[in-house]
């Protein structure tokens, strides 16, 4: 479905992130997992040596920090040497619960910093490459965050929020030079932003949260991949400036 497609992933060294990188590469893509690290939050071997045990070669790691536009840069430049950049997924985001009456301008900052500019900078990057062969595909990680408020987490509510609109300017700006851009919105996945960084699975509480989840489980990083998957081939070449919710039902809109 991919043969022969470069995709950048960033925020690709674990969850959903990882997950995209490997389906990629089972799909015939070559892959740049751009991450601050190559560890893996939920433990086990990095995602590059991962994939090089079922196909070597077919991706590599660099070092990137998505709210340095530098960084992002550096990365496409990378990918377009590689043969060019024809997929870019702006997975990398960070989830940090503040009440707003307790939310500081630190914490402020790095949620925007990461979450909305690394989204816009790292589209512009993967813009001004594939506007050149007018082509590509853009995928931003937006989350039904960015389609429902919530008390506790109107930082990150705002960010995802601003992702969506984002997406949906991008798509109407860039559709003229032959990309596409869309946005997947995860529900409740398995990763450690559910586990550690806002504690619901495992947690007494937070399994109470199954009871109004229609599919009655939590979401799998790779079922957020096969999304993915979907947007960036060609089974979507009309598909653009829309949101594709994989929620098990959780928002039903």
């Amino acid at each position: 479905m991919l043969d022969n497609k470069v995709a950048i992933i960033t925020g690709g060294s674990s969850g959903n992130g990882r997950a995209i990188a490997k389906k990629f590469v089972e799909n015939g893509a070559r892959v740049i997992v751009a991450d601050l690290s190559e560890e893996v939050r939920e433990g086990g071997e990095p995602t590059v040596a991962m994939i090089d045990r079922f196909k070597p070669g077919a991706a590599k790691f660099m070092t990137c920090d998505v709210s340095k536009t530098d960084d992002l840069e550096a990365v496409v430049q990378a990918a377009e040497d590689w043969g060019g950049l024809d997929i870019m997924v702006n997975n990398a985001g960070i989830l940090i619960k503040q009440p707003i009456l307790e939310a500081t301008e630190d914490i402020f900052d790095k949620m925007v910093d990461v979450n909305i500019k690394g989204v816009y900078f790292g589209s512009q990057a993967a813009a001004r490459a594939m506007a050149k062969r007018k082509s590509g595909v853009i995928i931003n990680m937006c989350s039904v965050a960015g389609m429902r408020g919530t008390g506790g987490f109107s930082h990150y509510n705002m960010t995802k929020g601003a992702v969506r609109l984002l997406t949906y300017s991008l798509a109407d700006e860039l559709g003229p030079m032959g990309i596409r851009v869309n946005n997947v919105n995860p529900g409740i996945m398995r990763t450690q932003m559910n586990v550690e960084d806002d504690p619901v699975i495992g947690t007494d509480t937070g399994e109470g949260y199954l009871d109004i989840i229609p599919a009655r489980r939590w979401g799998e990083p790779e079922e957020v991949a096969d999304t993915c998957l979907y947007l960036a081939s060609d089974l979507s070449t009309y598909v653009t400036g829309t949101s594709l919710i994989v929620d098990g039902g959780l928002l039903r809109i």
